[in-house]
């Protein structure tokens, strides 16, 4: 039902590749997000929690450099080993504690001098703008649903984006204690749809006005900042979050048969839903920065 239209989808939908280490680990943890490019001057939109791990990567990486720095002045030290301790508390660092990112952006423009983000003050939703390239790497971008009345509950529509962090072009680099980019390895990963009809429109408030969209398939993580679309490849809206709706069919210390055997289970089903931000709200987000964009 959606093949054509993901082909004239995939052409502006690009991928963002992230690598995160935690504090006293060498694995890389890899992730990916999703944007999509809604005219033809280099400005795209994504999720703002996406933008804000796009934002934030420079903070991180600065603070765990000016720990390894401190760490060095005490390294020779006799109690060196409590002074590291020290620092650790001092500069808030656990096992759990992220102190490394870093992000690239696939297909999306040849080198760049400068990326603004603007983020939205209310909704999951900011806008890139790419500044100082040659050369844009993607082809065509979005048009944006005109009518929004068509958005209603029964419709299907389809959502395309980057689940799956499949890429390899990273390493460990034990000496400068950094993670870093390489020329190796798979550098790509696989785009994945998912369709799902329309189950409410949503809002902030009993009178508000209608901010969001409820799928009735769940949008994957990776595809947020992902687009929203129908068979004609127009823009709904944008992938943003997954709700879980207790279902109310609790099963409690039931006996049941599990490969041939007696066993007591419990079960507590939800309905994963997806939320994407709707269209007018897109829209209304690039008329106030000025942004170029089409509507169909």
């Amino acid at each position: 039902m959606f093949a054509d239209a993901i082909e004239r989808i995939d052409p502006f939908t690009r991928p963002i590749h992230s690598i995160v280490r935690l504090y006293g680990h060498n694995e890389i943890i890899p992730g990916c997000a999703t944007l999509f490019f809604v005219n033809e001057e280099g400005c795209a939109i994504t999720c703002r929690h996406v933008a804000d791990l796009i934002t934030s990567a420079g903070t991180i990486n600065a603070h765990y450099r000016k720990f390894k720095g401190a760490r060095r002045e005490v390294l020779s030290e006799r109690d060196a080993a409590q002074r590291i301790s020290q620092l650790e508390t001092s500069y808030k660092l656990k096992s759990d504690t992220i102190i490394q990112i870093r992000n690239t952006f696939i297909g999306c423009v040849d080198l760049y001098e400068r990326l603004t983000i603007h983020s939205h003050p209310t909704q999951d939703l900011a806008l890139l703008r790419f500044e100082g390239y040659n050369r844009a790497l993607y082809r065509s971008h979005a048009t944006f649903l005109g009518d929004t009345s068509r958005v209603k509950a029964g419709r299907s529509l389809c959502r395309l984006g980057y689940p799956f962090p499949e890429f390899t072009n990273y390493r460990y680099n034990k000496t400068a204690d950094e993670i870093e980019w390489t020329t190796e390895g798979r550098i790509n990963s696989p785009r994945f749809p998912i369709d799902g009809i329309v189950t409410r429109l949503l809002s902030e408030s009993e009178a508000g006005a209608i901010t969001g969209i409820e799928m009735s398939t769940p949008g994957l993580k990776g595809q947020s900042g992902g687009p929203l679309f129908d068979t004609n490849g127009l823009i709904f809206g944008m992938q943003s979050a997954t709700n879980h709706l207790h279902l109310g069919f609790d099963i409690e210390d039931r006996e049941v048969l599990v490969n041939g055997r007696r066993s007591r289970v419990s079960n507590y089903p939800f309905l994963n839903v997806g939320q994407c931000v709707h269209v007018s709200v897109i829209k209304a987000f690039l008329r106030e920065h000025n942004v170029k964009f089409y509507e169909g």
